[in-house]
């Protein structure tokens, strides 16, 4: 890939395509793209594409796969990201032999400035043809010099099972002001969910506030066992699960 030759198109905010070299993209906020490219929908189709809110910009991010769902939860819960849009540009270039080109699943804004660019595929569906293109994609980002690459497969399933379940409590709704000190307190040591629970109030009542708080990393526990009335749960400080 000759790098001078890349062009990035993208929808600005008002769906307007737009065109421009690699070296001038730079500076575009991509994370507040719209989607390049429309999610198809249609009888009969293999995958399912869909529409996920994101707690971290508090709108509709799409998908077209249950993967790419996981992903974005995933991605919405790491406390890194600050924004994130889904097909965010497609990129073109000279191939050996013809003009390639390539959209990528996300872009995703992290917390220092830098932006991280995200293919979402099974490990055992990446052919030449896909080899070709995500490290082409990955070469693009390192010339970027501010963006990073990642081409990422399934989840661990026992933890994204858990986190699946914690995305039911991500809207700030689920936190309680007064709930979240009172569970500040009982879990000031680390102790089984159900105990602190009870410490805190009502269990029925309480517990909406520290799956949200579970969700958010203010408290923790292990997410690569399954989450239960006895998963030993902690404050922050002692480290995220």
């Amino acid at each position: 890939m000759d790098l001078g030759l890349v062009d990035v198109e993208w929808a600005d905010a008002d769906g307007g395509l737009r065109r421009s070299v690699l070296e001038e993209v730079a500076r575009v906020a991509f994370e507040s793209a719209s989607p390049v490219r429309r999610f198809a929908s249609y009888r009969g189709q293999r995958h399912f594409p869909g529409w996920y809110w994101t707690a971290t910009t508090a709108s509709l991010v799409g998908f077209e796969s249950w993967l790419e769902r996981d992903r974005l939860m995933l991605l919405d819960r790491d406390q890194r990201v600050v924004g994130l849009a889904s097909q965010p540009f497609r990129v073109t270039w000279h191939g050996a032999t013809r003009r390639i080109s390539h959209t990528p699943d996300y872009f995703v804004r992290l917390e220092d400035g830098s932006g991280l660019v995200v293919d979402v595929r099974p490990a055992d569906r990446v052919g030449p043809d896909d080899t070709v293109k995500f490290s082409a994609t990955e070469a693009m980002c390192q010339a970027m010099g501010c963006w990073s690459y990642a081409l990422v497969h399934e989840p661990e399933p026992v933890h994204m099972a858990n986190v699946r379940w914690l995305s039911g409590y991500r809207h700030l709704r689920n936190r309680v002001d007064d709930v979240v000190g009172r569970l500040g307190e009982a879990f000031r040591e680390p102790r089984r969910l159900v105990d602190g629970a009870k410490a805190a109030g009502d269990p029925l009542a309480v517990l909406p506030t520290l799956f949200h708080l579970l969700w958010c990393g203010d408290l923790t526990t292990e997410l690569t066992v399954p989450l239960s009335d006895g998963s030993v749960i902690g404050r922050a400080e002692a480290g995220r699960g």
